[in-house]
């Protein structure tokens, strides 16, 4: 492309994507799946997180990204902890659970109390046990940084994928590389 076509280009795109226009761009990029878990005085509360990242090894720190109008962020960032849960390829049913409003999340769930106090969940891949470092406003979401206190890798499965809208990468062979 031309320096003149990209001007043109850059000078004719007048709006903004639109939310459904961002959410399908961003769906062609594959991430993996967590469930952030924190304990409250009411008892365990967990959200499923497909936008997870290392961020420093020295400090070890990481982020995820979560709504701030949800009912389970808010109330881990109060309570300042929480365990980031890296799901296996198999664990459908466990995303199902958190990435849900509705139900009790972890009713039935076979989940322990760390040594950090936060639940962790069974049978994962990994656990990244945090503290709240700080947090940043952008948009509708909230960008938290944790800082490690503990990991925890406990497997060597597949992890569970998100792309294109959906779990797994079984049905990508259709598409095409262009």
């Amino acid at each position: 492309m031309s320096i003149e076509s990209m001007e043109s280009v850059l000078t004719t795109v007048s709006t903004a994507p639109t939310p459904h226009e961002m959410r399908h761009a961003m769906s062609h990029f594959a991430s993996g799946v967590t469930v952030i878990t924190g304990l409250s005085d009411d008892g365990p509360i967990g959200f499923c997180c497909q936008s997870f990242a290392s961020v420093s090894l020295e400090p070890p720190l990481i982020l995820f990204c979560a709504d701030h109008r949800g009912r389970a962020w808010p109330r881990i960032q109060e309570i300042g902890r929480f365990t980031v849960n890296v799901l296996r390829e198999d664990q459908g049913d466990m995303c199902s659970r958190f990435g849900s409003s509705r139900g009790t999340k972890f009713e039935g769930l076979d989940w322990t109390r760390s040594a950090w106090g936060t639940p962790a969940l069974p049978d994962v891949l990994a656990r990244v046990h945090c503290e709240v470092e700080t947090v940043h406003r952008a948009g509708d979401h909230d960008i938290a940084i944790g800082r490690v206190l503990g990991l925890e890798a406990l497997g060597e499965q597949r992890p569970m994928v998100f792309y294109r809208g959906a779990f797994g990468l079984a049905d990508t062979a259709g598409i095409s590389g262009t």
